[in-house]
């Protein structure tokens, strides 16, 4: 398990130590990928791997093939949360899209999380646009009466010939009617957004594109990373043959200026994560002139930004 709060040297060393106890006596399989606001949360692996498994940027899973994980070894796992993560308040399930699990299967996880668990008052997962269209109206109501009340989502880009290059598998308009499905019944979401997905010849088209999309969408949160290239996955192939130009430092920070200039619904938009040169948190479209002139603060060079050895996935 990963990213507890850390405030000094004495906490570093427990944290570590904790997640090396975590990781011993929890069945998780290959590499556990979380969003950064599940830091706390019990991590409770379900799937192995994601259902689509083709987008051409990611390389997040490329060493699982996709499987339901055994339900006697979940229960396991539920067990020994219930055991030894007491202060644990939320529960994040994954692999990559975790939604996809049978709804019967789902409801029986979920029970048994109330049953051991009866502290945990939030439970979320990441999910598709396919794996949420998957279910009906009555099932996404049944799962959320159970405690699942937030989904992550990847929209990634909001132009569709940019989501058609990535292969996401959906278009703007399938993103958008499962959005405004899940947040009619009442479950939150929080939609993550890529920096740089377009390269420099579609930079401006993306960010304003995605803009207008998050607006439709209008989740409760909107994450944006910068795209960084994982060596092995196509578009890491693509940019060595020279079909992919990564935007530059500015032409990135020139993407989230637009990206915010043009989403126009109540969200709170975070840039904070490790991949973003300028880390940015604020409630949109309330700051939203305050967050632009930041940013182009940051262009002009009067914002120190992350320095590249601290950029990371």
């Amino acid at each position: 398990m990963q990213g507890y709060t850390i405030k000094n040297e004495p906490d570093l060393q427990i944290n570590r130590l904790l997640q090396l106890f975590y990781k011993n006596n929890m069945h998780y399989e290959g590499n556990i990928i979380r969003p950064p606001s599940e830091a706390d949360s019990i991590i409770l692996q379900i799937t192995k791997g994601c259902s689509h498994g083709r987008c051409s940027f990611c390389g997040a899973y490329g060493d699982k093939r996709f499987a339901l994980k055994d339900l006697e070894i979940i229960k396991k796992d539920i067990a020994f949360a219930a055991h030894h993560m007491t202060d644990k308040r939320r529960a994040f399930l994954c692999d990559g899209d975790a939604l996809v699990t049978p709804f019967n299967r789902l409801v029986q996880i979920l029970e048994w999380i109330k049953e051991y668990l009866p502290q945990v008052n939030r439970i979320s997962t990441y999910a598709n646009c396919r794996s949420i269209s998957m279910k009906s109206d009555d099932e996404l109501k049944q799962l959320k009466e159970l405690g699942l009340t937030t989904f992550y989502t990847g929209l990634e880009s909001g132009s569709d010939s940019i989501l058609q290059r990535i292969n996401k598998g959906f278009s703007s308009a399938d993103i958008i009617r499962e959005s405004q499905r899940i947040k009619s019944l009442g479950i939150k979401s929080s939609v993550t957004v890529l920096l740089g997905i377009a390269g420099k010849e579609q930079s401006e088209k993306h960010a304003i594109a995605t803009g207008k999309v998050i607006t439709q969408m209008e989740p409760e949160q909107t994450a944006a990373l910068s795209l960084m290239l994982v060596a092995g996955t196509p578009m890491a192939k693509e940019r060595n043959a020279g079909r992919f130009i990564m935007p530059d430092k500015n032409e990135l920070l020139r993407e989230l200026y637009l990206m915010v200039d043009n989403i126009n619904c109540k969200t709170l938009f975070l840039s904070n994560h490790a991949s973003n040169y300028l880390a940015i948190k604020a409630r949109l479209p309330k700051n939203k002139e305050k967050v632009k002139s930041e940013i182009e603060a940051a262009i002009r060079g009067d914002i120190t930004l992350r320095p590249e050895w601290m950029r990371g996935l």
